[in-house]
């Protein structure tokens, strides 16, 4: 199999780009790294990571130093890239950034392999299940009563069966969004909630006790994602279920939960967790104990993912690349099907992307 001879990188700014907020975070906009493989024979893949306005020097930096270890390699030597990552940033530590810049290349390599064997990565691995559940993302603290229920009903009228808020931006204001998301959508359609680790226990519990009037069907992150003993509190507490995982970097936590009975949904981001064999690897650990896995943002990589395991239950969905890649995912009732195309069958517009050097 031909090597890889260029590694590229490119930044990309979503059209939908707005400031936003949730419970602990203001986002100035939406914007993308992306890291572009090519071999000797001129076959490409591509692999990209959710930046918002975060330390772009950092980033671009950690993207730059994962050249030299993905130069020389064929596609599908992701566990040869590992190892030399682990080697070499081990003195400053396997986490954060240098993570993420392993995984895209991951993810990257993965889509080239997929093209050079021309099949989509789900049938490389072996499907399990051909189309997976979707929810419409979003509800930010930053939204008006107005711009939540038209981002709700939107979500409705094209056919998801399930939406997403955000909550933890104090009792009354949370209380009367979600009722009024209920009034909005009925009650048959599924709601969750989001704190983004911005609520104590204390607080966590009561407004989830409040909540239950209204058939929430899962809390995600409601306090700090390392207070396991907290976790298994609230979820001793409550009938609410729990998710958690999106800031994990290994599957640590998932241990911790699981002996404290602190979990009832396992998020995986495919980014920080280190690529698709992590992923993997994760929902694998997740399954040995009847954990379901509901990964954290990246759908276009998530859902063919998710059809490759038999513990999958559904994926998060937000629009903001659809404007600047080349083919959309199918969405329809409430499913999201995995792209027929080889690799992961969808590259980012030229246009739309700005070298990084």
């Amino acid at each position: 199999m031909p090597a890889i001879s260029d590694v590229r990188i490119f930044r990309a700014v979503s059209p939908l780009s707005r400031p936003i907020a949730d419970a602990t975070h203001s986002l100035t906009e939406i914007s993308f790294y992306v890291v572009e493989v090519e071999t000797e024979s001129g076959v490409t893949g591509q692999g990209y990571l959710l930046s918002f306005h975060y330390s772009p020097h950092a980033i671009s930096g950690a993207l730059k130093d994962i050249r030299p270890l993905v130069l020389g390699l064929e596609p599908h030597e992701t566990g040869v890239l590992a190892k030399r990552a682990a080697a070499e940033h081990e003195y400053f530590g396997c986490e954060g950034l240098q993570k993420w810049a392993l995984a895209a290349a991951n993810v990257a390599m993965w889509d080239c392999r997929g093209k050079m064997l021309g099949a989509p990565v789900w049938k490389l691995l072996g499907s399990t299940v051909s189309r997976v559940p979707v929810y419409g993302s979003g509800g930010w603290l930053s939204y008006t009563i107005e711009e939540l229920l038209g981002e709700v009903t939107e979500y409705m009228r094209r056919g998801f069966n399930a939406v997403k808020i955000k909550v933890g931006g104090g009792m009354e204001k949370d209380l009367e969004r979600l009722r009024k998301v209920r009034e909005a959508v009925g009650p048959g359609l599924k709601i969750m909630m989001d704190a983004n680790q911005g609520m104590n226990l204390q607080d966590a519990l009561a407004l989830s006790r409040k909540a239950e009037e209204l058939d929430i069907f899962w809390f995600e992150e409601p306090i700090d994602h390392r207070d396991f003993e907290g976790y298994a509190v609230l979820r001793s507490r409550t009938s609410i279920s729990l998710a958690m995982g999106e800031r994990e970097y290994d599957t640590q936590a998932l241990k911790a939960l699981i002996e404290r009975r602190g979990i009832d949904l396992w998020q995986p981001d495919l980014i920080r967790i280190g690529g698709v064999e992590e992923w993997r690897n994760s929902a694998a650990l997740a399954g040995a104990y009847s954990v379901p896995v509901l990964p954290h943002y990246y759908k276009d990589y998530d859902v063919p993912l998710l059809c490759t395991i038999p513990n999958g239950v559904g994926a998060e969905s937000f629009d903001w690349i659809d404007g600047i890649i080349d083919n959309t995912m199918r969405i329809e009732n409430g499913f999201a099907y995995p792209r027929t195309g080889p690799g992961w069958g969808f590259s980012f517009r030229r246009e739309s992307l700005t070298p990084v050097e």
